[in-house]
């Protein structure tokens, strides 16, 4: 079994060891033994700490990553809650594409003021919607 020293595990994955060692100290990793003071962690790693910065990248707590692998480390994804979460990417999307649109269209509008331009009203409306909609 080839053996990454923490260092090497830093190069390739591109986690700080600072970072590596509180995944380990949350469980999210674990090394497999050391060479002096400096953890070794087994090839397996790489494919761990893939999976995790894809999981926060997906907006997925520590925590909920952490349930998803195995006592041994093998990943154990719950395709139900990565449904959900894709379903919730998929409509801050499409809110995210209509801010940027009515953005674009405000800063081009020939309005006198933003306060005559339809399209401004309804950002402020969709504003104000999602604000009342964060709070619940």
């Amino acid at each position: 079994m080839k053996l990454l020293d923490i260092g090497v595990l830093s190069q390739q994955s591109g986690v700080a060891p600072s970072t590596l060692r509180y995944y380990e100290e949350i469980g999210l990793i674990r090394s497999v033994g050391r060479h002096g003071l400096r953890r070794q962690f087994d090839t397996q790693a790489l494919t761990q700490l893939a999976l995790i910065s894809l999981g926060k990248m997906a907006g997925f707590s520590l925590g909920d990553i952490k349930g998803m692998f195995a006592t041994d480390g093998t990943p154990q994804l719950p395709r139900a809650e990565l449904r959900l979460r894709a379903d919730a990417l998929d409509e801050q999307i499409r809110d995210l594409t209509r801010l940027r649109d009515a953005l674009r269209h405000v800063a081009e509008c020939p309005a006198e003021s933003h306060m005559e331009c339809p399209k401004f009203k309804r950002l402020m409306h969709f504003a104000s919607r999602t604000a009342t909609r964060g709070r619940a």
